[in-house]
């Protein structure tokens, strides 16, 4: 969401951080040896703003998109359901965030969050993302930036799309459980009009007793064009389908007492099957005087078919207990505005004012199923939400080692529930409108020594679930504080490491939140997360690169109870070599501490590591056109028994007398290895 509408304020008080809305060079070659570094754009607003190009993730074959996403201190995902399809487990600043509650997503600004959704607030599945098509990953945590609304309490992560590549790329990649990836990439136009086309196919049975089938498709087009000399217009769109089987959240006490493998399942008719296209127009006009007009519209059509069971036989000794999540929606929206460089009382300034809308059109049904045979209702709902949000901004700098910024943002809901179920226990219906008003200030010192020191205050939200922000005495909105210093510094010089030290708070109201596997409401108190981030990325010496981080963590509520699946300890860390004769290595370790899995910190998940190596060789063949490319990529290169979702909660078991609460698991993949070929024309 780095292309925001913008325009000079004639106020002295405001506050703001700028930022280069300029395009990137599209002539960049995609496949240049990887070089392990963040670039901070400039100006930085806070240390852990960042830009993680597309350098730093292409040596491998992807799997999942969310892969990506490890390469941001302390973000770490995971997969929810044993097996690929849903969308992943996010963890970012001591919030379990779910599918993306309190993280913020976006692709080329376009939000990608699901607003009351049938499973989970702020669903994200960003298996529509083909990772070979993207640019750079704009990062920024906290709530420090008024272009960011909903969602963006934790942070949010903005997936910037390429415009062109110089060599077209097919891939052809297969490893272990029948795992095929076929990739088509190339660009018809690369000069006035600059597009790109790319395909992909995925195909994945998974380390599962019961196969995964997991298939997805996925159509990415892009065209991106000057109309004038001071303009630029981009044009996308996009088509992603997927279905697959799911083993599940498994009992560990049936793993324990070898009544069922660790790749096993209890319910293995667990699944679903999705489907999304999107179109995109992003459009901005430098004027004469160092101002820019901006404008972006986009529209979505989404579904999700979710068949699950948590809780096996404790409701149903017969059938089980299945449930099946439909949601069928349309979103559309965009954002409008204008920026302006210019003085304010003779100080450099940069100005910003803009307004986002939002609408989402929403279907969404919870019921019990078995076997994916629809046996009962428990909520069917029509859901209108709307959202309008103005927003300003400006930076300030009185001297050459001051920078104020800081900005305001103002956001008004409408949520109309209309239940379509006149037989159901849960009949969620009603209208509501709900309105916040977010203050953002940041202050920057430096450079000195390429040193720069940053503090940041900011407030930020999540909006709850429509069945539950219509509800009596609701809080439709969650509004979150975050504070956070730090410092960032290279001190080995432009292309050395960079290390980056933050420290921060987060403090959240108690919010009410819809469970959308029971259909219900359910009381949160408010909450404090504090932590302490370090990071170093960049070249070590010669042909060597390093990128890691180390993340701490205490997150509680207020009361003093633990917050369920918040971890305390995260790390990453990463050692590329470039051999010679077109050799290239990364080894990458990946950490998640101990987690507290209930409130009184009674149970608690184990901590685990993996290590992954990743190897990619130019072969010294002479091609008629273009060149080839060998790949191998082994996850979990020791073999490492882990668990990536952890719950604990009550269920029962067919051959139980009654239910029991135990720690339910996904079970982390084996080792695994992936390899390929890929020819650059």
């Amino acid at each position: 969401m780095r292309r925001v509408p913008i325009c000079m304020l004639a106020v002295a008080v405001a506050l703001g951080m700028g930022e280069s809305a300029q395009a990137h060079d599209p002539d960049v070659p995609e496949l240049e040896v990887p070089e392990v570094s963040v670039i901070g754009e400039r100006p930085v607003a806070a240390s852990s703003q960042q830009f993680i190009p597309d350098k730093e993730y292409l040596l491998q074959p992807q799997g999942r998109p969310a892969q990506v996403l490890r390469l941001i201190p302390g973000f770490l995902a995971v997969e929810h359901s044993g097996g690929a399809g849903k969308a992943d487990q996010y963890f970012l600043r001591g919030f379990d965030a779910d599918h993306g509650t309190d993280v913020a997503f976006f692709a080329d600004g376009m939000p990608v969050n699901m607003r009351s959704h049938a499973h989970g607030q702020g669903y994200t599945d960003l298996n529509f993302i083909i990772p070979e098509t993207i640019e750079g990953l704009d990062v920024n945590k906290g709530a420090y930036l008024p272009e960011y609304g909903d969602f963006a309490t934790a942070g949010a992560v903005n997936f910037r799309t390429k415009q062109v590549v110089q060599e077209g790329i097919v891939q052809a990649a297969g490893g272990q459980f029948s795992t095929t990836r076929n990739l088509l990439m190339f660009s018809p136009t690369k000069d006035k009009v600059r597009t790109l086309i790319a395909a992909e196919g995925y195909f994945t049975n998974g380390p599962f007793q019961h196969d995964n089938r997991y298939f997805r498709a996925n159509l990415f087009g892009k065209a991106t064009m000057n109309l004038t000399g001071r303009d630029e217009l981009s044009l996308k769109a996009t088509f992603h389908q997927a279905h697959w089987n799911a083993s599940g959240e498994i009992p560990l006490r049936a793993v324990h007492d070898g009544s069922l493998d660790r790749f096993g399942a209890i319910d293995p008719s667990e699944g679903g099957k999705t489907l999304r296209s999107t179109a995109h127009m992003n459009y901005h006009y430098d004027t004469t005087t160092g101002g820019q007009f901006f404008a972006n519209a986009y529209a979505q059509y989404y579904r999700l078919d979710l068949y699950t069971n948590f809780t096996f036989f404790q409701n149903d000794s017969v059938n089980g207990d299945g449930i099946v999540q439909a949601d069928r929606r349309v979103i559309y929206g965009g954002d409008l505005g204008y920026r302006q460089r210019g003085e304010v009382f003779g100080l450099p300034s940069i100005g910003t004012i803009g307004v986002q809308s939002r609408v989402d059109d929403i279907h969404a049904r919870l019921g019990s199923q078995t076997k994916r045979a629809v046996t009962g209702v428990t909520t069917d709902s029509d859901i209108l939400e709307a959202s309008y949000a103005p927003f300003i901004k400006a930076e300030v700098q009185p001297a050459s080692w001051i920078r104020l910024a800081g900005g305001l943002r103002s956001e008004t809901f409408t949520f109309d529930v209309r239940n379509r179920c006149a037989t159901c226990v849960e009949q969620p219906a009603g209208r509501k409108h709900s309105s916040i008003v977010l203050p953002k200030m940041n202050l920057i010192l430096g450079p000195w020594a390429s040193t720069e020191f940053f503090a940041n205050y900011g407030e930020g939200y999540h909006s709850n679930d429509a069945r539950s922000a219509v509800a009596p005495g609701s809080s439709p909105l969650a509004r979150a504080r975050s504070y956070e210093v730090g410092v960032r510094s290279k001190p080995f010089g432009a292309d050395g490491l960079e290390l980056i030290a933050t420290l921060w708070q987060l403090d959240l109201k108690s919010e009410l939140v819809f469970v959308g596997d029971e259909g219900t409401t359910e009381i949160r108190g408010a909450s404090r997360r504090r932590g302490v981030e370090v990071a170093a990325r960049g070249q070590v010496w010669g042909p060597l690169y390093f990128n890691g981080s180390v993340t701490y963590t205490n997150a509680e509520f207020r009361n003093g109870d633990a917050i369920p699946l918040a971890p305390e300890v995260t790390a990453y860390g990463a050692l590329l070599l470039k051999w010679p004769e077109g050799l290239t290595s990364q080894l990458q370790a990946t950490y998640l501490g101990v987690r507290p899995l209930t409130e009184d910190r009674s149970i608690k998940s184990p901590a685990w590591v993996n290590f992954d190596l990743s190897e990619r060789y130019q072969l010294p063949i002479k091609l008629p056109h273009g060149r080839m490319e060998a790949f191998l990529f082994i996850q979990n290169l020791f073999n490492t028994k882990w668990e990536q979702a952890t719950f604990a909660f009550a269920s029962q078991l067919r051959n139980e007398p009654a239910a029991v609460t135990d720690i339910h698991f996904v079970p982390g993949n084996p080792r695994t290895f992936m390899g390929g070929l890929a020819w650059y024309f």
